[in-house]
């Protein structure tokens, strides 16, 4: 088999569903589509595929581009969900679509075009409405409550008149109504048609697409570097098809990884557990009533390793009673290579003749045995590879590229196939026009593996086809990205963990220009986004209104105080708008503990508390300040006392007790730096712009410590820790650290299981640096990172995950290993 096939599974996905999302019945698509995608839920999907490391470097080749711009028409329309995108072989070397979907889900969007014009005609009775849209044009008809759009007016006046008379092929039929909906989006290839990358084969018949199977309906999953289209291959019994070779036989657990050696840049293995039905199978398919060497030799499996020096292929028995005979006739002369026989064969159709299609266009000229496995080479140097490579222990099986796949795919296959970056490299210069391969090698596919895997079952094959991104096993003490997610637009928020109440594990919250909220899951996708009025002003708060243990979101935007529930609806009544704007961040009380909660919104002097329910509490008096507020206020615990603390403008110190009085009176009017107050070593602690450290007692004595910082320093503190980051000089409990000249963020102090993290980022060179209380840095620190990072477990798998922006449009997360 030619493994071209698997990677125009990959080329056409990344070439038809960059933005799009679709589905609905069958019976509306005229017959011979070359494929279908179904499409559950529209956001999910999008964002799979705009941050999935392999998709994007697609978009980069001139093919993507022209079928992008064949199906610009889905970008005028909000695509929902359960919708089907279909592609039709429609002249020479073209393609064009059919989009169907509910009527009610495409709100229209032509602003975006500098020319535009809509017309409409008639076509048995029913209306078309013509999009040309800047140098696109598109068709649309409305059926039956169903939204029907294409890129051909013929393909449409097709699903006018043909509408409900189309035979749906059984297979595909009962595909579709398998389907796992819970998935972002389903694909449906059609194995007898053309693909949409006939023209970009070198030949027609390279890939070999129509002898594979009838049909493959895979589900679309992807996990940040990782792609993995997993469904099922059918075909008729009757016809010959390369799945049908396994037909009646069962998995097995490959054995050629760990023959070949890491350096192959691909393995394959075909396994059967029966060699007598895999015989009976292969006459069918090569249509032969004998073969050349016509004999049950109980091989249980036959792999391909692709090296430099040429092809080799493993052949794994049960026993040799059957192989070695026949050996015995073709081998001529031996050599020995560090303790291994290897010999020269007079027949070198040997392998061909006996696996065929297995092992196509490949010349046995030289085999050696090796821990019961034959193996076989077309080159000398090619056996002496492998055997060096397996008595130093250096096999493919023990390389983080196989560890990775299998990892993620099934223990036992009929087929599988992996590959590396020079693999696939490999694969696209052999099978594909110059100037595609020359695009997608330009796009560096280091790091990445691929894996393809067949899996026999009763009538039908389940069918894996996995790109995953190869990461280096990490060293002790190690710091490495778990993922990079790119957002729509830029971030305006540093992103920051939120608590998952349903699996314990942590997520990340952040918001773009265009004022989207994201929720991002641990794996780095995107759970939901919500468009705001406004820019949320400081930190997110996590809070359980109904005290049962479900998590909600809070905070306030320039004009709003929200909360939302855990799929981003808002929680009514919390939704309150304040004219003017001008908001501080949210504050949040919790007196006792016991979830009480007390919201405290500022803008300028007045002051608004609300509790639970979303009322105002009454017996708080403090609802205006003598001067504008200028930051959160903030809620310390000494005791069985509370004290809120305001800042305001006029330079006051307000420390107050919960029914808004004051509890302390600061006789001192402060120059406040931008730092919030910290309550250090049991004193309100706070910096002016001199950089001057203010102190308050709960008996109202004040102190002043001088630290020459200047007037942008930053500054933590805890009830033990003070740290200053003042230009250059970071300080940590006094002992001080330079590091080199950047403008660096305030710094963050992280109490993580018995272990304190100072983090700084300098977001001139764009570093993020980690130390200990010490101020000792931790190891494998500077990383990269563009903001005020946060630290957490995420995963709870006792590593610390740490969150930061990255590009403009783009968060990363690390792990500390």
């Amino acid at each position: 088999m030619k493994f071209s096939i698997l990677l125009v599974f990959l080329l056409v996905l990344s070439c038809t569903i960059e933005k799009k999302e679709t589905e609905s019945d069958l019976n509306y698509f005229p017959p011979n589509a070359t494929v279908f995608i179904k499409i559950n839920h529209p956001d999910s999907f999008k964002s799979e595929l705009k941050n999935n490391g392999f998709m994007d470097k697609m978009k980069a080749t001139s093919l993507f581009a022209s079928i992008r711009r064949k199906m610009d028409a889905l970008d005028f329309n909000k695509i929902g969900q359960n919708s089907i995108l279909a592609f039709y072989p429609v002249g020479k070397d073209n393609h064009e679509f059919i989009l169907l979907q509910a009527l009610d889900s495409i709100p229209l969007n032509l602003e975006r075009y500098t020319e535009r014009k809509v017309e409409t005609l008639s076509y048995e009775n029913r209306q078309i409405t013509t999009y040309q849209l800047d140098d696109s044009t598109f068709y649309a008809v409305a059926i039956d409550g169903k939204s029907v759009v294409s890129s051909s007016q013929l393909l449409l006046e097709n699903v006018i008149r043909t509408k409900g008379e189309n035979q749906i092929p059984k297979a595909l039929e009962r595909l579709f109504q398998t389907a796992n909906t819970f998935k972002s989006a389903s694909l449906f290839f059609n194995m007898q048609t053309n693909s949409l990358l006939s023209s970009e084969l070198k030949t027609l018949d390279e890939a070999n697409m129509d002898i594979f199977a009838d049909w493959v309906s895979t589900d679309f999953t992807t996990q940040q570097g990782d792609l993995l289209l997993s469904g099922v291959a059918v075909a008729n019994d009757s016809t010959k098809k390369f799945i049908n070779l396994f037909k009646g036989t069962a998995p097995l657990v490959d054995r050629t990884a760990s023959i070949a050696p890491q350096n192959a840049f691909a393995i394959a293995s075909f396994s059967f557990n029966d060699h007598e039905v895999f015989l009976n199978n292969q006459k069918d398919f090569l249509d032969v009533v004998s073969l050349k060497k016509d004999m049950a030799l109980n091989i249980e499996e036959v792999g391909v390793i692709y090296l430099n020096a040429g092809k080799a292929v493993v052949v794994h028995a049960i026993d040799d009673e059957g192989l070695n005979p026949i050996l015995e006739s073709a081998k001529v002369n031996a050599t020995n290579y560090q303790g291994s026989e290897i010999w020269r064969l007079n027949d070198d159709q040997f392998v061909e003749d006996l696996f065929s299609p297995l092992t196509k266009k490949f010349k046995s000229n030289f085999y050696t045995v090796f821990e019961n496995a034959h193996i076989f080479a077309t080159d000398l140097s090619a056996l002496q590879n492998i055997i060096a490579n397996k008595r130093s222990g250096f096999t493919f099986d023990k390389g983080s590229l196989y560890k990775e796949v299998k990892s993620r795919i099934g223990s036992e296959s009929s087929l599988l196939f992996i590959s590396g970056e020079k693999g696939l490299n490999h694969f696209l210069g052999q099978h594909f026009n110059p100037n595609l391969a020359k695009e997608l090698q330009a796009e560096n596919l280091e790091k990445i593996g691929f894996a393809a895997q067949l899996i026999n079952d009763r009538d039908f094959s389940h069918f894996n086809l996995l790109v995953t991104k190869i990461q280096n096993e990490p060293a002790n003490k190690s710091v490495a990205p778990i993922f990079n997610l790119e957002l729509d637009s830029d971030l305006v928020t540093d992103p920051h963990f939120v608590k998952n109440h349903r699996t314990n594990k942590h997520e990340v919250v952040v918001q773009d220009q265009d004022n989207y909220l994201y929720l991002i899951s641990t794996e780095g996708k995107v759970l939901w986004k919500r468009q705001l009025e406004g820019k949320i002003q400081g930190r997110i708060h996590q809070v359980d209104i109904y005290k049962n243990g479900k998590l909600q979101l809070a905070f306030c935007t320039n004009n709003q105080f929200l909360v939302l529930d855990r799929n981003g609806e808002e929680v009514a009544p919390f939704n309150k708008k304040f004219e003017g704007g001008n908001l501080n961040p949210l504050a949040v009380f919790d007196y006792e503990k016991n979830r009480n909660y007390r919201f405290v919104v500022t803008q300028g002097k007045k002051v608004y508390m609300y509790n639970s329910a979303g009322d105002i509490v009454s017996g708080f008096t403090y609802t205006e300040a003598e001067s504008p507020i200028i930051s959160n206020p903030k809620h310390f615990r000494m005791g069985k006392k509370d004290y809120l603390v305001f800042q305001l403008e006029n330079g006051q110190l307000k420390i107050l007790h919960r029914a808004g009085g004051n509890r302390i009176t600061v006789n001192r009017t402060i120059a406040f730096s931008d730092n919030e107050v910290f309550l250090y070593k049991n004193k309100f602690s706070v910096t002016d712009k001199k950089g001057v450290l203010h102190q308050v007692d709960i008996k109202g004595k004040l102190s002043a410590t001088k630290f020459n910082l200047g007037e942008n320093h930053g500054m933590f503190a805890t009830s033990k820790t003070l740290v200053f980051m003042d230009d250059n000089i970071l300080n940590i409990k006094g002992k001080k650290v330079e590091l080199e000249l950047g403008v660096y963020t305030k710094p963050k102090i992280f109490y993580i299981n018995d272990k304190i993290y100072v983090a700084v980022t300098d977001l001139q060179n764009q570093k993020i640096h980690l130390y200990d209380s010490q101020a000792k840095p931790i190891p494998n620190f500077p990383v990269y990172g563009n903001s005020v990072v946060d630290l957490i477990d995420m995963d709870n798998d006792k590593k610390l995950e740490l969150v930061a922006k990255d590009q403009e449009n783009s968060i990363i997360v690390y792990t500390l290993n």
